[in-house]
């Protein structure tokens, strides 16, 4: 189930407020300038099917948001338990482009540091998000990986994370923690 849990950075064991309700985790991320959508696919899938498949499935929506925000590049990406850079996603970094992923199986911890809060929001099959460029955040793939997701983007250059060197990631549960 999606989720979102709010954190004061003073307080990361305990947070303010969880929210499972769709709207609720949509209209909590719009008010930081973050857009939480789902999306349903146009065709069935099967298991496996390939990056071709993944997309022609979502064409609509992933066209409707390219044409939007100006994206020119559509790809899949895929983890699973033996991808080597599981521990990579989780110090805290910023990228100079858009973060948008779509879930289209499995599940992942995207947290936003925002001012003096951390946003954790639990994406899993049919969740969109869109992280704003510039903003601090890490993304928790657990210990045991499954996820696939579509990406979109202006600039792949701009996919590369620039570390802040802060450890706030440290002191916030997991992915695992909290499923």
């Amino acid at each position: 189930m999606s989720s979102l849990s709010v954190f004061h950075v003073s307080s990361p064991e305990v947070p303010n407020k969880v929210l499972t309700h769709f709207e609720d985790i949509a209209s909590t991320l719009a008010e930081q300038g973050v857009r939480f959508d789902r999306w349903q696919a146009a065709t069935k899938l099967q298991p496996g099917a390939s990056q071709e498949e993944l997309i022609a499935a979502y064409q609509a929506p992933i066209d409707q948001l390219m044409t939007e925000r100006g994206y020119v590049t559509v790809d899949v990406i895929s983890h699973s338990n033996d991808h080597p850079q599981k521990a990579e996603f989780l110090d805290e970094h910023r990228k100079s482009e858009d973060e948008v992923r779509f879930f289209v199986a499995g599940r992942g911890l995207f947290n936003l540091h925002i001012d003096d809060y951390v946003y954790a929001v639990m994406c899993e099959k049919n969740d969109l998000i869109l992280v704003p460029a510039g903003t601090k955040h890490w993304f928790d793939i657990g210990e045991n990986p499954h996820f696939v997701a579509i990406r979109l983007f202006k600039n792949q250059e701009g996919l590369v994370a620039n570390f802040t060197g802060d450890n706030i990631a440290s002191q916030f549960p997991r992915l695992d923690d909290i499923t």
